[in-house]
């Protein structure tokens, strides 16, 4: 690799990325180097770019919240060695190299594509564990997912689907109504065409667990076609605001209410991160999980993928090759 590397940069909060050249970082005892080949985007990086993350950064810094690539270096004790292929979980992942701390990297299976795993850990994560830990969802039990065409929405039908749940997906458009349909969902749900979802939900039987990254009326909406004893997942607010669930019916009903955030598990139970990540490569490699790219563009089209991400038209994950 030459002396400098091309990285994506925001400079300023409330604008894109632009692209620039910086020199690439040095090895250090404590850190992995990586030559990353993919980055993923998520709606995380555009509330980043605005300063509205929950782990807010000063400009400038490198955007990207997870990636894949090769080990370039690695410390001795960890078990890593130059060429692995590893999806890495850290900030900064827009760039063509990277340091990052050891326990950042995962190697990943033999099968699965730089462009694959460089979306998999935090939309696969986040609902993996959500449905498995915080949910508790069981066989047989009716799970709802709303935003279910987008990346994070996609993973969740897949994963209740293998979970052995009843899967109900809730998307806008026929097209990706199709999508959702692939990645396993039993039944769907226009809500472009719904105007009462909680009835549309509750002629169906109701539901058991409600997994929402939309928030707004939605959220609202599928909160109230929650049975006894349901749960109800709150993902993030695609939608635009949060949604205001009457916490009186959660008394009533005995319904809880659970807020999760993939990346505070690594302070949080980070052995909990680690397993679930395990589990999900067994289930990668055993052929129950399927992830596509929905959209991959080289770094010089990066902007494009903001777009997307902002018009909410994405289908699955967005990837930046690098």
């Amino acid at each position: 690799m030459s002396d400098a590397i091309r990285i994506a940069r925001v400079e300023v909060l409330g604008q894109d990325p632009v692209l620039r050249t910086a020199p690439p970082p040095r090895p250090a005892p404590d850190r992995v180097l990586v030559r990353m080949r993919a980055a993923a985007l998520n709606f995380a990086d555009l509330l980043k770019a605005r300063g509205q993350y929950q782990e807010p950064a000063d400009p400038p810094f490198v955007p990207g919240l997870e990636g894949a690539g090769e080990v370039v270096a690695a410390p001795p004790d960890s078990r890593l060695a130059p060429g692995d292929r590893v999806a890495i979980s850290a900030a900064g992942t827009m760039a063509q190299m990277v340091a990052v701390p050891v326990d950042a990297c995962h190697p990943i299976p033999d099968g699965m594509s730089f462009a694959q795993a460089a979306g998999f850990q935090i939309a696969y994560g986040t609902s993996h564990l959500a449905l498995d830990l915080r949910a508790g969802l069981r066989p047989n039990e009716t799970l709802a997912v709303l935003g279910a065409a987008g990346g994070v929405g996609l993973t969740a039908v897949e994963i209740g689907r293998a979970m052995g749940a009843h899967v109900i997906g809730i998307a806008r458009g026929a097209d990706r109504l199709d999508t959702v349909r692939d990645a396993g969902a039993h039944r769907v749900i226009d809500s472009a065409d719904t105007p009462n979802l909680k009835s549309a939900l509750r002629d169906l039987g109701g539901v058991d667990v409600v997994y929402d990254p939309v928030g707004d009326t939605a959220g609202e909406a599928a909160f109230g076609a929650l049975k006894r004893g349901g749960r109800f997942l709150v993902i993030g607010f695609a939608g635009g605001r949060p949604p205001a669930l009457p916490l009186n019916h959660a008394l009533v009903k005995n319904i809880a209410i659970h807020g999760f955030y993939w990346g505070g598990y690594r302070q949080l139970q980070p052995q909990a991160l680690h397993d679930s990540m395990e589990a999900l490569f067994d289930l990668f490699r055993d052929g129950k999980l399927h992830p596509v790219a929905g959209t991959t563009l080289p770094l010089e089209r990066l902007a494009e993928g903001y777009e997307l991400l902002r018009s909410r038209k994405s289908v699955g994950k967005i990837v930046i090759t690098l």
